[in-house]
């Protein structure tokens, strides 16, 4: 099973054309990477099922990710891996792996941290404060498809204050853009 990161790039390269989508796979890849590296897991291992999290989204957005297991054991991914993938399901019966319970509370965190700093006038991760993500969680008008409970929830499924979860995640990403990996591509343009 491979998981170094430009054969899984290039998974999904194949299976998601649309930029947007591209761009939030890259954030939660990063988030993943981040929270590997903090709890001494494998951070390849980790990055891998971040980037491949929403590999059927485009072609099958109403039966998300439940058709995750189909692409990706054509490409040899084990059961493990898979389940992994499929874990940041909303109506996910079973107890969640620390793996499972991050992927769950990075996934709508980053894009709605980075929506916090697409709105601001330097539109800039490295100046993005805890207090504005925070006051833009109370604001229901504000990216109003992401359920905040979710956020808030999953947050608290992994045992991480809130405020430093957001902290976290910003960091993780602002951090990203130095890395030429990510500047390809980068997450705001």
């Amino acid at each position: 099973m491979q998981t170094k990161r430009q054969y899984v790039w290039d998974i999904l390269n194949k299976h998601v054309t649309n930029d947007v989508l591209l761009k939030h796979c890259l954030a939660v890849e990063i988030a993943m990477r981040a929270y590997a590296v903090k709890y001494g897991e494998e951070e390849e291992y980790w990055g891998a099922v971040g980037l491949l999290h929403d590999i059927d989204f485009e072609q099958f957005p109403d039966d998300h990710p439940h058709h995750a297991r189909e692409i990706l054991s054509d490409y040899g991914y084990d059961t493990d891996f898979i389940t992994n993938v499929e874990s940041h399901a909303r109506d996910w019966d079973r107890e969640r792996t620390q793996l499972q319970k991050t992927l769950l509370a990075v996934d709508e965190l980053t894009g709605f941290v980075i929506a916090c700093a697409l709105v601001r006038p330097d539109k800039d991760l490295d100046n993005l404060e805890v207090k504005s993500v925070m006051k833009k969680m109370k604001d229901k008008a504000f990216a109003r498809a992401v359920n905040r409970q979710t956020i808030i929830d999953s947050a608290e499924a992994m045992n991480v204050d809130f405020k430093e979860h957001v902290a976290f995640i910003t960091r993780a990403l602002a951090d990203a853009k130095r890395n030429p990996v990510y500047q390809e591509f980068p997450l705001i343009s």
